[in-house]
């Protein structure tokens, strides 16, 4: 087939002003692969417009490192089959980050209500051109590709590509900048949409408490997570519910394995723990001994200064009786005593200092 021959696909939407979510059209082939159209009957990013964009189906299965260049127009057509009004033509490169482009700004509503096609038929046309198709084959499933910002593993591309087409604002409100930061936030979250997607009975009341972490984490730097928070909301209450209306020992088995979990972490803290309280213990018998030895020396210090103060009071007395002897006699004498008390009082300061 020839890549670079036009294709032109026509397709129809009945009562548009009932449609609020997005609407797909059938796929078509142009070039030597599938394409379809994604209709945003409320706007993709703008108020008042009917948004068109020309998708590439099933970018998961074309061959690594695929690119296409191609060249499209919207038309709306009358019931006769008559172009009324055409967008301008674009010509984009459709690749794995981005694998569809389109026109936010294609039809007014307005014009769409004005010429009665809101509540009647609405018929559309896109045509293609497939100017050059390229499968690089260089890439593997460990190299980084860009996708809105974010560098995720190429093996990462479907999923990462199909939460952007589902929640198209989901990072707009991103606060991080750092690019390998980024890249760990996009881990996160996909981590986390694919743990929510376990059944619910198979989640512990741990996990979901996790869950309920990461996701505040998420949220907090900047991603929308309504609807997963909504979905992790409808997990807990199932949990709830079939703890409920289960059987004791279902809830006895699902305390254990919740009891399991926390003493594994209770044992890593316990081996800490342990060597705090040797370490306390060991302390306090060392002051123990210490404590003793100064018992020891306050006792004998407190002996020696007992038979001080009696030494004292035993030469005032021999002083007193000395005083009633001659004036002579009695100057040397307490000249003697003065010289004796001093010195023990010197024995008795050096004492006390040791002390």
């Amino acid at each position: 087939m020839d890549d670079k021959k036009p294709t032109s696909f026509t397709f129809e939407i009945d009562n548009l002003s009932e449609k609020k979510g997005l609407i797909s059209s059938p796929k078509f082939l142009s070039g030597n692969d599938e394409w379809f159209v994604n209709v945003y009957p409320n706007g993709y990013h703008i108020d008042e417009r009917l948004s068109l964009h020309l998708q590439v189906a099933n970018p998961e299965s074309l061959p690594l490192g695929w690119k296409k260049q191609a060249s499209y127009s919207f038309a709306l057509l009358n019931q006769s089959g008559e172009e009324l009004y055409r967008t301008p033509e674009s010509c984009k490169l459709f690749r794995p980050q981005f694998t569809g482009w389109g026109s936010p700004k294609a039809f007014t509503l307005q014009k769409l209500k004005d010429m009665g096609y809101l509540e009647n038929k609405l018929i559309l046309k896109v045509d293609v051109k497939v100017i050059e198709a390229v499968d690089e084959g260089a890439v593997t499933g460990n190299d980084m590709l860009d996708v809105r910002g974010f560098k995720v593993l190429y093996s990462q591309l479907p999923l990462v590509n199909k939460l952007f087409r589902k929640h198209p604002d989901i990072a707009v409100n991103f606060k991080l900048k750092n690019q390998s930061v980024k890249t760990t936030y996009m881990n996160f979250l996909l981590g986390l949409i694919e743990k929510l997607d376990k059944p619910s009975p198979s989640f512990t009341e741990i996990e979901l408490s996790n869950a309920q972490s990461e996701l505040i984490d998420l949220t907090e730097a900047g991603f929308e997570l309504d609807w997963l928070k909504k979905k992790l909301d409808e997990i807990s209450l199932e949990k709830k519910r079939g703890l409920t209306d289960g059987s004791p020992v279902q809830e006895i088995d699902e305390h254990i394995k919740n009891l399991n979990l926390e003493l594994e972490k209770e044992k890593g803290k316990s081996a800490t723990c342990a060597a705090e309280v040797l370490l306390l213990e060991q302390t306090v018998s060392d002051l123990r001994v210490e404590l003793s030895k100064e018992k020891k020396k306050s006792a004998s210090s407190a002996t020696e200064v007992l038979l001080l103060e009696q030494m004292v009071l035993d030469l005032k007395v021999e002083l007193s009786k000395e005083k009633d002897k001659s004036a002579t006699p009695n100057d040397l004498l307490e000249g003697v005593v003065s010289w004796e008390v001093l010195d023990y009082a010197d024995i008795y300061t050096n004492e006390k200092g040791e002390e």
